[in-house]
């Protein structure tokens, strides 16, 4: 069947079609088929469809591919200097691009070029990774990078931005303030705006970066240990070499601004250890925040040695550390289709075809940068042509220009793969097996030649990029390894040079995964079967509902199954997949120094950087994170991610039928909780309230923001607040005598931070001292709902010490959780039996809508 443009075709159809027609095509997945209609399917703003499947998807890009690839077509002679493929290959024409894309077999462009490329129905952008210039150090620069994001977001690119140029916390500033608030302090901003552009269910995404030597990194390190922070952002952290070797050695780190700057303005040694351990401690909470190993995304880069080109950031997923205002797009090889015979004796990889389509591939990836740039065409025409005033739009034609450029000149690309776990299970390998290792550094090998003979064909054919420099290629250690390993490929590259600055990676491909039915990018498989819920209509007949919640809810429950297993099964006749290779191959299951190893392995021939991820058990300690950090830094890794399982909440369940949960489980009353340790700065909310006729506040400082220790006092002297402060810092410092002090800190409307010194100073003994206890049952984990009941049931036989407690048991009741239940659940509007939970912080009853403030 040949392939026809999407333009041509004039049917529409109607979602229902579309869904029965993508359910067969998808053999019965409904979540694969639900998920290429929500984000791929082209559409009009009505809702009528104009493509029926993702064949039609299919067609439609072949068409757009060809069409670059024949614009570079001459008279039919090649070159004698092209590779031995180079000059036997034949046209690569719209049906063989059709083909190598047809069911997701062997290439897949990532989702902002199935969802845009050739959609007359959208003008967006065609690159996933784009990275915006550092934020200038001012307020009209951090305003100008916010409008930048949200210009971008729009257009449905992924975006990264490093922070570092910020100045530190309480630097003077020519303004009315006098001192600048931090750096940290706008991240919030940044945050706030993805999530405000987000569209149509996609929201954007967000990486903010910031250097080690910052000042303020510790803040920075901190901010999303309370997961209500920075919500719209990844954040990570750009180690240099210099802090690491201090980490290594126990020795002194100078934190400064600027940093790179010979005299600093702002000098502060610390030991590198620990900030180092608060680096841990926090990425072991919250597998947040991500490390990127920053000398070595440098150093090991065939783009961020050329000026101009020097890496300031990454992208959202960190697999891409580019310039500031560049680009990036995207297209995956699927391993798996590349295996003959798979799960059977004689399985073995087809090294031939794997170097012909990745050599094809690397084709369509110099295709997609003009592809882009007639996008970008595009965007420029729309705005330019846009009612606005040109001072309105300015950022956002001057960003879209810069991108221009920048992608003409570099023409990056991001050649990376899918399927590896599944390649390795289809030739009867254990992922972190050492002969898995082996096939792995074969197929990358020919990976790389492949990519390269390609880009260096097409420098012949169709030209270098512009500042391609023999001279500048020595100082990368990528090409230095080539010199030593791939000699001939080298010095064919320092002879015509390549067509593309940069030209691999390996980013997630998580929707394209479940697309092409296997496993994910480098990662192992997560689970050979699980359960997934899916919220339905309880009062739909014919809902399929597994159990109702404790709220109410409705949920179906399906079992879902790893598709490769299930081919296993199909090819062994086996049902016991104990006896699989993917057994004890799961991402919770395998070695991590294998892990490490295998993304170092796949690192040497990859010019850009790897997102992945090590998941580890909940009860992993904090020093093994640290281990698995330290070991991928010494490996040459230019960065990773470990996830501990708990620290985020999940939405996969395991089903493993033969594992005993009941073992798994753990005994609180053998295990005793050790509460976190206080860090010396705590954020805290203010509570105003009553002690019969006295106005009282209460300091509630917090930890991963709930509630850790309690603080009250009258309204007077010293610990009088103006009425505008609800927010601050529980500061915990040490007085000349060597005992414990704790301070207040808040900004005023003029940006100075205002500090009050020793809180204890205005509290009446008795009260303090209860205080003292509540804080002390709230640092031991005690629900904050048990907490309240606990101080409410208290009998001090003292009328004001009585209100107090009730002003303190109102305090805390704002940080019940939404939904949980409380001791008696008995409505009394309505009777509902578990009719009463607690909804931000009043009881409200989820039958009948009554509702009681404390």
């Amino acid at each position: 069947m040949k392939p026809s443009s999407i333009t041509t075709r004039k049917k529409t159809f109607s979602y229902n079609e579309v869904l029965d027609r993508t359910i067969r095509y998808f053999d019965g997945d409904e979540l694969a088929a639900t998920t290429w209609i929500n984000k791929y399917a082209v559409k009009d703003i009505e809702g009528n469809y104009y493509e029926v499947s993702p064949d039609d998807m299919h067609m439609r890009m072949a068409s757009e591919f060809a069409r670059i690839e024949k614009k570079y077509q001459k008279d039919g002679k090649k070159s004698s200097h092209l590779s031995p493929y180079g000059k036997q290959r034949e046209l690569l024409d719209e049906q063989r691009i059709y083909e190598l894309f047809k069911d997701f077999k062997y290439v897949i462009p990532q989702g902002s070029v199935m969802a845009a490329l050739g959609n007359d129905q959208m003008i967006a952008s065609l690159s996933n990774c784009v990275v915006v210039p550092p934020v200038f150090d001012s307020y009209g620069g951090i305003m100008y990078t916010d409008q930048q994001l949200a210009q971008l977001f729009k257009r449905r690119c992924g975006v990264g931005v490093d922070i570092s140029g910020l100045r530190p916390q309480d630097a003077y500033v020519s303004n009315a303030a006098g001192t600048t608030t931090g750096a940290v302090s706008f991240m919030e901003r940044f945050s706030n705006t993805t999530r405000e552009v987000a569209q149509n269910g996609r929201r954007g995404a967000l990486m903010l970066t910031i250097d080690i030597a910052h000042p303020d990194v510790e803040d920075f390190v901190m901010i999303k240990q309370d997961l209500s922070k920075v919500t719209g952002a990844n954040i990570s952290i750009r180690l240099s070499d210099e802090f690491m070797n201090a980490v290594d050695s126990d020795e002194e780190f100078q934190l400064r601004w600027p940093i790179d700057s010979p005299e600093p303005e702002y000098v502060k040694n610390v030991r590198a250890r620990e900030l180092w351990d608060t680096v841990i401690k926090c990425a072991h909470n919250t597998a947040e925040p991500g490390l990127i190993f920053w000398d070595r995304q440098h150093k090991y880069s065939t783009s961020s040695v050329y000026p101009g080109f020097e890496n300031s950031s990454t992208n959202p997923c960190s697999e891409i550390a580019m310039q500031g205002g560049d680009s990036c797009r995207l297209i995956a090889i699927n391993l798996y289709n590349f295996v003959d015979k798979p799960f059977c004796p004689e399985a073995k990889f087809d090294f031939d075809k794997f170097y012909r389509i990745t050599y094809e591939s690397q084709h369509l990836m110099d295709n997609l940068v003009d592809l882009e740039l007639e996008a970008i065409e595009r965007i420029l025409t729309k705005v330019e042509s846009d009612p606005e005033p040109l001072h309105i739009k300015q950022v956002e034609i001057d960003t879209w220009k810069l991108l221009y450029e920048n992608g003409k000149n570099g023409r990056r690309t991001g050649l990376g793969f899918t399927a590896l776990a599944d390649m390795c299970a289809a030739l009867g390998l254990k992922f972190d097996s050492d002969e898995a290792l082996e096939i792995v550094e074969q197929v990358m090998s020919t990976k790389m030649t492949a990519e390269f003979d390609s880009s260096i064909d097409m420098a012949i054919e169709r030209g270098p990029f512009k500042d391609f420099d023999p001279s500048i290629e020595d100082q990368s250690e990528f090409v230095q390894m080539m010199k030593e390993e791939f000699s001939d490929l080298y010095k064919r590259m320092m002879k015509y040079g390549r067509r593309n600055i940069s030209i691999s990676t390996v980013a997630p491909t998580g929707t394209l995964s479940m697309l092409a039915h296997t496993s994910s990018g480098i990662e192992p498989v997560f689970l050979l079967s699980y359960k997934r819920r899916r919220k339905v209509n309880g009062s739909d007949k014919s809902a399929k509902v597994s159990f109702v919640d404790d709220m109410g809810d409705a949920w179906e429950e399906f079992v879902v199954y790893h598709p490769k297993l299930k081919e296993w099964m199909d090819a062994t006749g086996e049902k016991d997949k104990a006896k699989s290779p993917y057994h004890n191959a799961t991402a919770p299951e395998i070695n991590w120094l294998q892990r490490v190893q295998m993304q170092a392995l796949v690192q040497k021939y990859v010019t850009h950087s790897i997102s992945s991820t090590i998941n580890l058990p909940s009860d992993v300690t904090v020093e093994k994170v640290g281990n698995i950090y330290i070991e991928s830094w010494k490996r040459g890794l230019k960065g990773i991610t470990v996830y501990r399982d708990g620290s985020r909440s999940g939405v996969l369940v395991s089903n493993d039928e033969n594992e005993d949960s009941k073992d798994k489980e753990i005994d609180t009353q053998e295990k005793a909780y050790v509460p976190p340790k206080r860090p010396k700065k705590i954020e805290a909310d203010v509570v105003r309230f009553q002690n019969e006729y006295e106005k009282w506040l209460a300091v509630v400082g917090l930890v991963d923001g709930m509630p850790y220790e309690i603080f009250t006092g009258k309204m007077e002297d010293s610990f009088n607040l103006p009425s505008f402060v609800n927010k601050g810092w529980v500061i915990k410092n040490k007085t000349d005598k060597g005992n414990s002090r704790y301070d207040f800190q808040f900004i005023d409307k003029d940006g100075y931070r205002i500090t009050i010194e020793g809180l204890s100073r205005s509290f009446d003994k008795e009260y303090w001292n209860y205080a003292k206890l509540i804080s002390g049952v709230l640092r031991h984990n005690m629900p904050i709902e048990d907490v309240v009941d606990l101080i409410i049931g208290l009998n001090l036989y003292d009328e004001n010490i009585n209100t107090w407690k009730n002003g303190v048991a109102r305090a805390l009741k704002k940080y019940i959780l939404d939904g949980v239940e409380v001791s008696d659940k008995k409505c009394p509007n309505c009777e509902d039996p578990k009719g009463l939970v607690y909804e931000e912080g009043c009881l409200t009853c989820k039958s009948c809508g009554y509702s009681k403030c404390g």
